[in-house]
This record gives structure tokens, sequence and C-alpha cells, in this order.
């Protein structure tokens, strides 16, 4: 279990390991363009030698990417729907061209088509995005907070996308984020939730799947799809689950990120401290 949070690549990215280090990070992750669109700086040759060379000053070796904000992936408009397929594999791309370990995104929001059909068109731009891709950026899928018609907020909707035959010469895996699964109604607030939790999540995609966890207390309450995160220790779910998490077998071998609240310079370096002195 290594242990980290979102770092700023204002500058470039070639500052993300620095900015890691300084907070204690052991793993990071980043956006490597605007979450919100507009110019996006190309990864040359050059770029890429320079973050290279931070990764190994500052002794870091994994990093991940999250995709930008307005990704959807079942949108009924195509100037959407299309980008949003362009831009996820550019970002695999730009992932390779780093050496960053995985890419996850948010689905998107079913809008205008029913369920059936809002799946059946972000299995489509899957195939799209990860046909002829052949980088180490393994592409992941977040569980979303469900709030509205939200793609993504329990294992059986998640299950239908990565399990769909078209997929299934795809490695696909999953993004857990605790404040996302709390607030679509998974009750991790203690030890014997988080085991009911992980052997459905087990038993409906599969514990293998899971990839990398976004470690975040919540501000709203279980099960009220309000995607607010909190500091470790500081919300809903509480200090004593991420104890429990992080004792678990699989959960407690993954890399956590921290995507908690940014109030002052000093909040990522003491949420990672928080969770170094509960991991096993």
């Amino acid at each position: 279990m290594r242990i980290g949070s979102h770092v700023s690549v204002a500058g470039g990215v070639a500052n993300a390991p620095a900015n890691a280090a300084r907070v204690g990070a052991e793993v990071f992750q980043i956006f490597s363009r605007s979450p919100h669109g507009g110019p996006v700086k190309p990864i040359t040759f050059e770029v890429s030698a320079q973050f290279r060379s931070e990764m190994k000053k500052h002794k870091l070796d994994t990093f991940y990417i999250h995709a930008p904000y307005f990704i959807n992936l079942s949108s009924s408009k195509n100037n959407v729907y299309f980008g949003s397929i362009s831009v996820l594999r550019e970002e695999l791309e730009r992932g390779s061209a780093l050496d960053c370990k995985a890419l996850m995104t948010h689905i998107g929001s079913f809008g205008d088509y029913t369920d059936e059909e809002g799946i059946d068109r972000v299995v489509k731009g899957i195939v799209k995005i990860l046909e002829g891709y052949n980088g180490p950026t393994q592409f992941l899928l977040e569980m979303s907070a469900g709030a509205g018609r939200i793609v993504g907020d329990t294992f059986e909707e998640i299950a239908k996308i990565i399990f769909d035959k078209r997929l299934e010469n795809f490695d696909i895996g999953v993004c857990f984020d605790t404040a996302h699964a709390f607030a679509s109604g998974y009750d991790i607030s203690n030890a014997e939730g988080i085991k009911k939790a992980l052997e459905q999540f087990d038993k409906v995609i599969g514990l293998e799947k899971l990839v990398v966890m976004h470690a975040n207390d919540s501000k709203g309450e279980l099960g009220k799809h309000l995607d607010r995160h909190e500091h470790i220790g500081q919300g809903k779910i509480g200090l004593d689950s991420f104890k429990a998490l992080a004792a678990d077998k699989v959960i407690g071998g993954l890399d956590w990120i921290l995507e908690t609240p940014k109030d002052s310079p000093l909040d990522d370096a003491t949420n990672i401290e928080v969770l170094m002195k509960i991991r096993r």
C-alpha cells in the first residue's frame, strides 16, 4: 500500500514529481491537461525526458492520470460524445509517453437515453478508444457517486460495461473511490459493511479488477449521492473505516490516492501522514 495525492502540474507536467515529493507522496495523480478544457500542451520527447528525470530524482516510480471532468461517454450530443472518445484516446497516448500506470475516467451521464441505451453507447465508445491502442497505460473506469443519472454508481452497472462481449479483448480496470461508494449506498463506515461491500464487488466484478483507490472521506450521508469529499477521519466514513480498509488484504495492497480538500498548503501532507499511520 502506497499513499499519495492529486498534485498540480502548474508550469508543466514535469513539475508534478517535485510537488508530490513535497507533501510526502509515494505515488501521485495528475491532470495532464486542464480538467475543464482549453489548450493542451503536447507531451514532446523533451517533456517526457524531463518528467522521467524528475521521477528518478524524487525516487518515484508510479503515477496516474485523471481524465478531464467534461468526459461523457453516454452523451446524446455527438460533439461531446466523440470529443470524449478523442480526448480519452489522447490521454492514454499522453500517459504512455510518460510511463503512466493508468488513466481513470468518470463515465458520464445517461441524459436522454435509457439505461440500456446509455450502457450500449458507453461500450461502443470504449471500443473506439481502445482499438489499436498498445501502450502501457491501463484504462480504468471510476465508480461514481450517482447524482442524477450518472453512469457507474453501482457494481452491477460497471460490470455491464467491462464484461460486455465487445470489450472482452481489452484490459479494463476499476478505480474504487471511497466517498463515491459511500454516497452511492455502500456502507463502508464500519468493518462489517466493508466486508459486505468487498464481497459484493468480488462477486459482481472481481477484486482482481481493482487497480487503485481514491481515499476520500465523505461530507455527505450514506446513499445521498452527494459527491463532496472530506479530510480523512473528519467525514461520515471515519478513520476506523480507513483502518479496516488498510487491513484488507486486497484494498490494503493498492495505491491510495487522496482527493481530499486543499484548504491550506499543509492539507495533503497532513492527510498522507494520517493514512501512513494506519497502514499495515
